[in-house]
């Protein structure tokens, strides 16, 4: 049987363990969920968005609590885990705060007589499937804009971090929504498939890896279900000519390493133009080796362990199989010995094609250095990718900036800075990054019934 467990990657102890839930579970969490819909639709938007609030209130009463169970589960360090759990606070209190403003109707002009408009509609029970990597926040922004428009939600979490989706359950019920609005599912793979399929279930939304993306739109595409899919990124950073190295360099290395680099909007490729090529490389070199790595329940760690031996195994190979080939690594590199899933901070130079690092997401520690001669070998270096989740351009001339960032294939891009989620910015990219949107009013409107309505 399947199971969700907690595994402590600081040491890799098992601490407890979670059975998925049965088929006659499954079945019943559907009906619920279709049940509660019926009146979870014809509640007010304004209690709607009152109970978000209180989600929001909640989440910030529990702070510790909740941060301390990410460290535990996926390594995270404390102080970022806190930083989390507030900006998931945040995205609930944005849609309860603009969301019955954002749900208004659109009037739309008309030829001859009447009036004719837009008004967004809830369209059933929604299946989530979320990753480890940020495990309040994800659920965050599927669920709160789903909420508040009168959908309900099964929620599948990742494998590895049970106590966190039991908590947010916890949460969710506490703040007052019915029951069947908010369930979190401990199911395999193949009853995900089949909640799917079922009737119930109007639509998916899965953050992930492309090969589950993949799995899961084909399942939905095969019953008509509609899909948003965010899946992994190999965001390109670029860095101009007579930029602030200092500035630079800092968003960089912040962008990169934030989270472990276990971030799919992470700066994975960091092209960097040949005038200002080694006063870069010395400085990002430099700050990289600088990072603190240890306990992630201690205030002054910034690199906790990767979530588990495993994703660090995956992500050794990929730097082996490029060091192996030719490349440079400049810091790291180096598996520790020890217990746990700890790896250092490492930056790559000199990949080629030819090396797996090329074209596949590292979803680590890891940053790739690349030096171009001019503008157009960096746009054509940061779109020879199968992924376009996320970019940023740094240099002198913000305008200049925003021209090259216009000409990247990225869903996001930053300019002088780095991509950051917030609750009122459209999140999400296109290629083999995903489809669809989430965060903002793009992401109230994804599974929405756009109904027309046309009046005399």
């Amino acid at each position: 049987m399947t199971q969700y467990a907690t595994v402590d990657p600081t040491n890799g102890r098992l601490v407890r363990e979670f059975a998925t839930i049965s088929d006659t579970e499954v079945a019943r969490a559907l009906d619920s969920a279709q049940a509660a819909f019926l009146t979870w639709r014809e509640t007010d938007v304004e209690h709607r968005a009152a109970t978000l609030t209180r989600v929001a209130e909640l989440h910030r009463e529990h702070a510790q609590e909740m941060a301390e169970l990410m460290t535990l589960e996926m390594g995270k360090p404390i102080s970022e885990a806190r930083r989390e759990v507030e900006l998931s606070a945040s995205i609930y209190d944005y849609y309860a705060i603009e969301g019955v403003d954002l749900l208004a109707d659109e009037e739309l002009k008309v030829n001859g007589p009447g009036r004719a408009f837009i008004r967004q509609a809830p369209i059933g029970a929604l299946l989530g499937i979320m990753p480890w990597n940020f495990p309040y926040y994800q659920v965050a922004r599927f669920v709160a804009p789903n909420l508040l428009l009168g959908n309900t939600v099964l929620l599948k979490h990742a494998s590895s971090c049970p106590q966190q989706a039991l908590r947010i359950e916890e949460l969710l019920r506490e703040a007052g929504t019915p029951d069947g609005v908010y369930q979190n599912v401990f199911a395999s793979s193949a009853q995900v498939a089949d909640m799917i399929a079922h009737p119930a279930i109007q639509g998916v939304s899965l953050t992930g890896s492309e090969r589950a993306g993949s799995a899961v739109g084909a399942v939905a595409g095969q019953h008509l279900k509609k899909c948003v899919l965010e899946l992994g990124g190999s965001d390109p950073l670029i860095v101009l000519p007579g930029v602030d190295i200092e500035h630079a360099v800092s968003a960089a290395v912040a962008g990169r390493f934030f989270n472990g680099g276990q971030a799919c909007t992470s700066s994975k490729r960091i092209i960097v133009d040949t005038q200002v090529w080694d006063k870069f490389v010395a400085a990002f070199v430099e700050m990289v080796g600088e990072l603190t790595m240890g306990d992630p329940r201690e205030e002054c760690t910034q690199l906790g362990p990767m979530a588990s031996t495993a994703a660090r195994a995956d992500l050794a190979a990929q730097v082996d199989d490029a060091l192996a080939k030719g490349a440079t690594a400049h810091v790291g590199a180096v598996v520790p010995e020890g217990d746990g899933a700890y790896y250092p901070a490492t930056v790559l130079s000199g990949v080629t094609p030819q090396m797996r690092a090329w074209h596949e997401e590292l979803f680590g520690p890891v940053a790739v250095l690349y030096q171009v001669g001019s503008v157009d070998e960096a746009v054509a270096l940061a779109n020879d990718s199968p992924y376009g989740l996320g970019g940023a351009v740094f240099g002198p001339d913000p305008d200049e900036a925003a021209r090259v960032a216009d000409r990247l294939d990225v869903g996001m891009v930053g300019v002088n800075q780095v991509i950051r989620s917030a609750p009122e910015l459209p999140f999400g990219g296109v290629k083999n990054s995903g489809t669809g949107r989430e965060l903002g009013r793009l992401g109230l409107e994804e599974f929405a019934n756009k109904k027309l309505i046309r009046t005399p």
